[in-house]
């Protein structure tokens, strides 16, 4: 049996795997507050106490990067390695992998509808294929045909500097270079960021603030939650939530558009992580297309590419796939 994680800087999602049942069908499951453990050892230890059958082996997604087997989580302090793990958790095997590979791990076994469309395009066969997925931060992939299969590559463009696209966005900038030696693009594109413009909208335009929502976002844990609920509510008064989510759409779909240019992602480029899945209808707005497509002479080609948003909890079964498909030929 495979134990399989998706560890994020806000929430920890843990299942049980078999290689009868598959990635899309965890045994058990649970999901819990990252943060209140100190390290994934107690959390996964915990897990694994309660677990109704034996596992021998564990792959873990991690927000953050991974190297020689050694991973430190970008929004969470936890230092994990591979081998610590397998000891403290008396597993056979521990393999620790960047979230965001994995995220890419599953975009070819997705089924429709486990996807939203936002531009079906005109995809090309074997193209590369882009994941961008905002979270608490902002991770970035990609995968490429080898000839048989598709190949995910993890990356830390999220990481990148900011590349404000308007004026507006270029006083953002401005007031995010008092506060932060480098501007990243997280800083402005993720749970993370989306604080920042609110703030900036607030007090540098002064666009009101409503004080239900300021009252609520001064007690909430996840400020970005609060702000993207009162944005896509129907019946929504807030202006400065309403404007906050239009900068960070244009923003997200800049940066999307930048890394479909850098893998020349003609296989399509997917929205990954929790906050597509909550402003999915202001993603479906006309201003994700417009800033998506705004790449001058390649307008066209940007607008061949196919976008979806994926709704399911992708690091986990990517991660499940991996760790099933890397373990099955390990002696037991």
């Amino acid at each position: 049996m495979l134990l399989a994680g998706d560890i994020g800087g806000t929430k920890t999602d843990l299942g049980i795997f078999s290689n009868e049942a598959g990635p899309h069908a965890p045994l058990v499951r649970a999901e819990v507050h990252s943060a209140d453990y100190p390290s994934l050892q107690a959390l996964a230890g915990e897990f694994l106490t309660k677990a109704p059958m034996p596992v021998d082996r564990a792959c873990f997604a991690v927000a953050g990067p991974v190297i020689a087997g050694l991973a430190r989580t970008t929004n969470l302090p936890w230092a994990m390695d591979e081998d610590s793990l397998a000891k403290e958790l008396n597993l056979r095997s521990v393999h620790l992998m960047n979230d965001l590979e994995a995220i890419a791990e599953a975009i070819p076994i997705l089924r429709e509808s486990d996807v939203r469309a936002l531009n079906a395009g005109r995809p090309v066969p074997k193209g590369a294929i882009g994941v961008i997925a905002p979270g608490t931060g902002l991770g970035e992939s990609f995968l490429t045909w080898d000839g048989s299969r598709y190949v995910a590559h993890s990356s830390e463009g999220g990481h990148a500097d900011f590349a404000p696209t308007e004026e507006r966005q270029i006083d953002l900038l401005r007031r995010m270079l008092k506060l932060f030696d480098h501007v990243s693009v997280e800083h402005v594109c993720s749970g993370i960021g989306i604080p920042h413009i609110y703030e900036y909208l607030r007090d540098v335009e002064r666009v009101p603030e409503t004080p239900e929502v300021a009252q609520l976002i001064a007690s909430a844990k996840d400020p970005s939650a609060v702000i993207i609920t009162s944005a896509v509510a129907p019946h929504s008064t807030s202006k400065l939530c309403a404007a906050t989510i239009d900068m960070f759409v244009s923003i997200l779909a800049s940066e999307a558009a930048n890394l479909a240019l850098k893998v020349f992602a003609t296989g399509g480029v997917y929205l990954a992580g929790g906050i597509p899945l909550h402003a999915l209808r202001a993603l479906q707005a006309p201003r994700f297309m417009e800033s998506f497509k705004r790449k001058g002479r390649f307008s066209e080609l940007m607008e061949s590419i196919p976008i979806h948003v994926v709704i399911t909890r992708a690091a986990l079964i990517g991660a499940a796939a991996y760790g099933l498909e890397r373990f099955k030929d390990e002696p037991t």
